[in-house]
């Protein structure tokens, strides 16, 4: 049995931005939460405000921690990092709830090993999930003796 895990890595992130003492959520996204490039900020003042929050660097850190070991918040990372140029104030309320998922799953890894080898594919769909664009989206995640191996 094989264990991939990066507590140590999330525990560092939360206490990097503060998020060490909030509290845990059990899901990575919020249901009816749909990110478009409406909310990002408009005057400049907004953007003078936002500039002091470093979306980029904590969003950096939740791709790290997303490539590596938690294929979990693959979908909410990916669609935060489009807004990496302008976020918003809505863009930084779900980068904190991503951080307070981790706070609670932290211990969650990959695991890899069981009697029997088995390759399995899951997939799915929305057809109108960007809102920006209106297209369909699509996600995998490929397992090997039930651990993933590849998603996207």
């Amino acid at each position: 049995m094989l264990w991939l895990s990066q507590e140590k890595y999330v525990t560092k992130v939360l206490q990097r931005f503060n998020m060490n003492n909030a509290k845990s959520i059990g899901s990575p996204l919020g249901l009816n939460c749909k990110l478009n490039s409406s909310q990002c900020s408009r005057g400049e003042k907004d953007k003078i405000e936002m500039r002091r929050v470093s979306y980029a660097s904590v969003v950096g850190s939740l791709m790290y921690a997303m490539v590596c070991t938690r294929p979990n918040i693959a979908f909410v990372v990916g669609t935060l990092r489009r807004y990496m140029s302008n976020p918003c104030k809505e863009h930084c309320a779900i980068v904190k709830w991503i951080l307070k998922y981790l706070k609670g799953t932290s211990s969650v890894c990959l695991r890899y090993g069981s009697k029997k080898p088995m390759l399995e594919g899951f997939t799915n769909s929305d057809m109108s999930a960007d809102v920006d664009s209106t297209g369909s989206t699509s996600r995998y995640v490929m397992t090997y003796t039930r651990g993933a191996m590849s998603w996207q």
